[in-house]
């Protein structure tokens, strides 16, 4: 057994003086990596589709071609892609960042992912001198392009202390416990959410079927306990047909599935996420893979053979 390799002292994180990298950046991470940008740091980027980077170079990020490269010019790295496959290629892969970064070097993995490869990626970090936190957020779109995203964070607690300034770029922060306790976290955040989105639809096809104004049905009950960050953020957009992705059909699929493996390893049974998993693999069977985690409505009205009617008047 190799000896584990000595700690190294955390350095303060400040504009000017931290080294950022950023790998990922699509719906989110684009967002995410702004604010950051905009709060005076220096940045590199990299994302496998390099068109992608084009504004956030435009304010000043530097583009590379690899996490290797990105990781040799940063103090701390985030990372946000799609799948528990892309964050083992990016960390730990043959051009990962872990080949690249410097004792004391800090990855923060901000993808829905494995609970267990968060775990991994920590024991792997250690024996470089570096550390990992598992950092996924909830708050979709429009938290990232606001900064108020949720921050789950898993890992050792002085290494999310340290990383507070940054984290108060995006949202709020949150420290959950050991390595890959922020992604449990995510995970049943996602359970809670799946059967709300079911429920927030189901009750707008109610309300049409039963003759209310879906409209005035919303807004009323958007002020008792069924009001929900679900039906803040996308009611309206249901309603107007507005299906364009703040987070994918095909991502959401994603946690689902590992919520599910990880019910099925610890012998839970919630059915309440296992239906919502097989109404949304239902849009994915349809080819709405990439559409917003709003498209639930398309499953439901399909079963029902009705629609709503689309309207721009929902003021919450």
């Amino acid at each position: 057994m190799a000896p584990p390799s000595e700690s190294v002292e955390l350095k303060a994180i400040a504009p000017g003086q931290t080294r950022v990298g950023w790998i990922g950046t699509g719906v989110m991470g684009q967002a995410m990596c702004g604010h950051i940008l905009s709060a005076g740091y220096s940045i590199t980027v990299y994302n496998r589709t390099a068109s992608k980077t084009e504004a956030l170079c435009k304010d000043g990020a530097v583009v590379v071609e690899s996490p290797e490269a990105v990781a040799r010019q940063s103090d701390v790295v985030f990372t946000i892609v799609g799948y528990p496959t892309d964050v083992r290629e990016v960390i730990l892969g043959e051009s990962g960042v872990l080949k690249g970064l410097n004792p004391g070097g800090i990855v923060v993995d901000m993808t829905t992912s494995d609970p267990a490869l968060a775990r991994e990626m920590f024991a792997a970090a250690k024996k470089k001198s570096c550390e990992v936190v598992d950092a996924p957020v909830s708050g979709g779109d429009v938290g990232a392009k606001k900064g108020t995203l949720a921050i789950f964070a898993g890992g050792e607690q002085k290494v999310v202390n340290v990383l507070a300034p940054l984290f108060r770029c995006m949202g709020t922060v949150t420290y959950m416990g050991g390595a890959g306790l922020g992604q449990s976290t995510k995970l049943a955040n996602q359970v809670t959410i799946a059967s709300t989105m079911v429920g927030l639809v189901e009750g707008m096809l109610f309300a049409h079927k039963a003759g209310l104004d879906v409209t005035q049905y919303l807004q009323a009950i958007s002020k008792g306990a069924a009001g929900s960050k679900s039906l803040e953020l996308y009611a309206a957009r249901i309603l107007r047909r507005d299906l364009n992705p703040g987070f994918f059909v095909n991502h959401f699929i994603k946690d689902l599935g590992i919520a599910l493996e990880e019910c099925r390893q610890m012998g839970l049974s919630l059915p309440g996420l296992a239906l919502a998993q097989q109404l949304y693999l239902s849009l994915k069977a349809h080819g709405e893979g990439n559409l917003g985690t709003q498209a639930l409505v398309l499953s439901l009205e399909r079963l029902n053979n009705l629609q709503l009617p689309t309207t721009e008047g929902l003021v919450l």
